[in-house]
């Protein structure tokens, strides 16, 4: 087994007997090497073979950017996961949810944590997922030292809910509606085009498949949080105009007027996308 691609000392890529690419990880394992070289076998931990090659790329990306630790936590958490739920988890799930854990940590750091409005609503809901949440949580105070807030537990819950979801979903026509009109307003507003390849990109579709669902089915009754959602609305200005602009499309169009919950995050998440795309 030779080094196709290196992507960071504990990440690279290789090809298999069929010249698939596969991704293999373990400490050390890229460490002064050179495409080319000899792979030595004592150092694998893991291999990735995503059946998605449309996911391939992505997750590429994702793991040249963040540290191993999470990553290999990420895996206990899926793995975890997929032994508790009945049917299989999209590919999608190690680009999101690694992403997720990641950045959770990064704002939890920063003393930024947030709120979940949804959280007695997940536990009704989604039980079964929302343990796996809550498993999550101790493993990465177990593995990564750092204690996240259960609010966090609820939104891996909505990672995992999303990795379950498939084409066969009663709304899934209406919920692709809703997301194509959003991610329009949005594009327009700040007139650029989006890359479709980019995990900026991936990210805020990934919200807005939460956000279309409770739209769609009107499971959630959110509860407010006016301090956090003010600090936002000054902090992220720009984005909070965009938001403003989803708000009174959906008013007319489904009369779904925003939370003050469902405005807060759609902030941040347009923020995050605005502020990357910005840097391309």
């Amino acid at each position: 087994m030779k080094v196709y691609k290196i992507l960071n000392n504990n990440v690279i890529v290789t090809l298999d007997a069929k010249g698939n690419e596969l991704i293999v990880t373990g400490r050390g394992i890229g460490f002064k090497k050179r495409e080319g070289d000899l792979i030595d076998p004592s150092l694998i931990e893991k291999q990735f073979s995503l059946d998605n090659k449309e996911t391939f790329p992505k997750f590429e990306e994702l793991l040249s950017k963040i540290p191993f630790e999470v990553l290999t936590t990420s895996e206990v958490i899926i793995n975890h996961a997929k032994q508790c739920i009945d049917g299989r988890l999209q590919d999608s799930i190690y680009i999101s949810l690694t992403d997720h854990i990641h950045f959770a940590i990064e704002r939890h750091k920063q003393g930024f944590d947030i709120p979940n409005g949804f959280l007695w609503e997940i536990k009704k809901f989604y039980p079964k997922e929302f343990q796996i949440g809550l498993y999550a949580l101790a493993i990465i105070k177990d593995r990564l030292s750092v204690e996240l807030p259960e609010d966090e537990a609820g939104f891996i819950t909505f990672h995992i809910i999303n990795a379950q979801l498939n084409d066969t979903m009663p709304n899934i026509v209406n919920l692709t509606k809703i997301m194509r009109e959003i991610l329009n307003i949005v594009k327009y507003h700040f007139n650029f085009e989006y890359d479709e390849n980019c995990l900026s990109y991936q990210r805020f579709v990934t919200h807005l498949k939460f956000f279309a669902h409770r739209i769609s089915n009107q499971q959630f009754q959110p509860h407010q949080d006016t301090s956090l959602y003010e600090i936002i609305r000054q902090k992220y200005a720009q984005s909070y105009l965009c938001t403003k602009q989803i708000d009174l499309h959906l008013i007319q169009q489904y009369q779904h007027p925003l939370s003050d919950d469902e405005s807060l995050y759609l902030t941040i998440h347009i923020e995050r996308l605005r502020t990357e795309l910005k840097k391309q």
